[in-house]
Formats: C-alpha cells, structure tokens, sequence
C-alpha cells in the first residue's frame, strides 16, 4: 500500500471521498480541495481511469522534516528515484507550500532537481533530462512549516482533461467540476436534463458519460504508464473491463440549448471523440434565447453556467437579465429542479426567487454559489428554504 493524495476541486471533497472509497482506497482523510488516503497499484491505477471528480493523483515517494534546503536536498538524495523510473525520461519538479519559512520555492525546486539528478549520477552514471513542458515524469513537493512531502504524478495530464474537448469556447466549465454539478443536482439517467446556455456541452456529455457508464479516462492516457510499479498488463485488463461495462441501452432525455450557433456545433463535435457510434442522437440540440425555450419535459433537471459579468456594464446587463429567467421559470419550468452555477452572488435576490440549497463550489480561483431552485408543479411559488447561507 502507498500513502496518496487525490486533488479536486473545492467544494468536491466529499463527492471525491465516496467515489475513491469505493473504488477501494483506504484511510481516507479529507483536506481542503482533496483528500489523503492508501491504496495499491490496482486501486490508484482504478482512480485514474474511472474517478469523475479527481483533478490528479499523486503517490507519496518520501517525506522527513526540513530546517533549510540541505534538508531537502538529502531527503530528496535518499529516494531510490531508479527504483520509479529510469534516467532515460523527462522529468519536471514543482513545488507548492503552506506557511513554508523559506523564501524561495524556485530554490527548493532546484535542490530536488539536483538531489533526482545526483542519485542518477551516483546509481547508473546518468542523469534524467528536464523538460518544462512535456515532461515523462512530474515530481511534485509539498511543503508545510517544518515538513515536506514528495510525490510523482500517476495521472500525467490533469484528470479532467478526458479527450473529448477539443473543441471549446471561452471560460468553460472543467470536466470534473461538470461531472461534480450533476452529482450535486441527484440527477440519474432516467430523469430529463436540460442545459439551456450549454457552450460547449461539457455538462451534458459528463452526464452522457455517467449515464451509459463510460469510463472517463477511456480515451486518454496516464502518467503511471511510465513508472515502473505498475504493471500494465494489469492495466489493459481494466480498461478492458471498462469498455465492456459501457451501457449503450440506456435511454437517456437530454436537451441542450444555446444562442450561439457555433456553441452547439462545437458540443456535436465534441461528441465524436467519445468514439461511440451514434451518440449525437442522444441529445435534442436547440439553437435559440434561453427565454424563448419552452420546458421539454413535464419534470426534470436543469443545470446550467450563465454568465456573469466582471466589468460593471455587464453587471448591469445580468441585472436586467435575472427577473426575466426567474419569470420564464415560473411560467414555464414547474415540476423542474433548477441548478445555476454562478459567481455572482447577487443572482437570487435579483431573480427575486429563494433557493432550496446554496452550495459553495470554486471554479477555478473563483468563488461560486450552485443556487438551487425547487419549481413547483402547477405554480409559479418556489419552496422556501431556512438556509440562509451564502
């Protein structure tokens, strides 16, 4: 068993908790935007082909306690780095730290390359070469006060790149903070979903994914590939495994909506990088105003990611914009559970609507709020909440 770390989004930790627990990791210990557990090779090889909610996954190779960078540089010298990988890959090392007294992470990054290097030297007369951009390798250190943890990265390209988007527009949603929303909105296959300001599509296909249990890192692959723990044999038994657990019979009710035309011929191209035949057909594609979409089931989910205005004109504009949504809501989305995710704290009280629930979520660097509203059926009130969270 290996000490691991699994990183997420904030406001994920728990989906990711439960999701690698039962993908069998052990000793789980949550922490902000992740979560520290134990796990074998089978169940971190598992984690990265199947997790919908990590961003990467990384295995503890050392830790000891530091003063300055000497300390660092031995602990790092005593890591049996051939034992991982050979002196043949590229490697890159970052540091990231939390109350560190030192006043140069650049430097603690060069002592741990120097220490990977000086091993090499030492073992086989040969040093691995650095490659900032595309490395084989990623070595990653964690400093707090008086501690540092090393790892390397088994998951390579962060975990939400799943292939699929090749095509995107501006700010879109990341794939595991997609996939974490429809978690978060309860939403299973079958019950409608719509997506009225869908870009391009992101939340749809994460829900597509989930719905005929498509493996999210079927098309892609993955950092441990390169390190020499893992058995690969072992790893094209589970990929097998997860292309045969797909379930193309499945009927699912997704609708996607955009005014952009673009937007929803960037989603159909997306879509044909799932490699399933015929998957566009899943989706009903509209092209039209939010406001002129009539609901296209008698119950569902929506789940969307308006826009939200950063410079003061477009505040005005969002202003102007919510009472309408709220209105078209009410008039037309009764019986429906409607989920907006949004940094713009303001948009209940615009909307002049109250919500169900207000989970606190990061995009990125950017506080938001998945604002929950509970339609009705067969009135235009929305259910109060207590919650008067923000």
């Amino acid at each position: 068993m290996s000490y691991c770390f699994a990183s997420t989004n904030k406001g994920l930790e728990k989906l990711l908790i439960e999701e690698i627990k039962q993908l069998g990791a052990t000793e789980i210990l949550e922490t902000t935007a992740g979560a520290q557990f134990e796990a074998d090779e089978l169940t971190i090889m598992k984690i990265n082909l199947l997790s919908r909610f990590a961003s990467r996954v990384m295995l503890q190779v050392g830790f000891g306690s530091y003063r300055d960078c000497d300390d660092i540089y031995k602990i790092a010298h005593k890591i049996k780095w051939e034992e991982w990988f050979s002196h043949k890959h590229s490697i890159k090392v970052a540091t990231n730290a939390i109350h560190s007294p030192l006043k140069s992470l650049d430097f603690v990054t060069l002592k741990v390359k120097d220490a990977i290097c000086d091993s090499f030297v030492d073992k086989v007369n040969f040093r691995p070469d650095v490659d900032k951009f595309n490395p084989d390798i990623k070595i990653y250190n964690f400093l707090t006060n008086d501690t540092i943890t090393i790892y390397v990265d088994t998951s390579g390209e962060a975990l939400f790149k799943r292939g699929y988007r090749q095509n995107k527009l501006e700010a879109p949603l990341k794939e595991n903070l997609a996939a974490g929303l429809i978690a978060l909105s309860n939403w299973t296959p079958e019950i409608a979903l719509f997506d009225p300001m869908c870009g391009s599509g992101t939340i749809l296909i994460e829900a597509i994914s989930k719905g005929l249990n498509i493996a999210p890192g079927l098309n892609r692959s993955f950092g441990f590939e390169k390190l020499q723990m893992f058995d690969l044999t072992k790893w094209e038994s589970l990929k097998l495994e997860a292309k045969n657990a797909i379930n193309l019979n499945v009927a699912l009710k997704i609708y996607a909506n955009d005014i952009d035309r673009n937007a929803i011929q960037i989603l159909k191209d997306n879509l044909k990088y799932l490699k399933i035949d015929g998957i566009e057909n899943l989706i009903q594609f509209h092209n039209m105003d939010f406001l002129d979409v009539n609901a296209p089931e008698a119950t569902g989910i929506l789940i969307t990611n308006p826009p939200y205005g950063i410079r003061l004109e477009e505040q005005d504009d969002l202003a102007s914009l919510y009472p309408k949504i709220a209105t078209h809501l009410k008039n037309n989305y009764s019986g429906w559970d409607c989920f907006f995710l949004t940094a713009d704290l303001r948009m209940p009280k615009l909307m002049r609507l109250n919500t169900s629930r207000k989970t606190p979520i990061f995009n990125g660097p950017l506080e938001c709020r998945l604002f929950e509203f509970k339609m009705v059926s067969g009135s235009n009130r929305i259910i109060k909440s207590n919650d008067k969270s923000v």
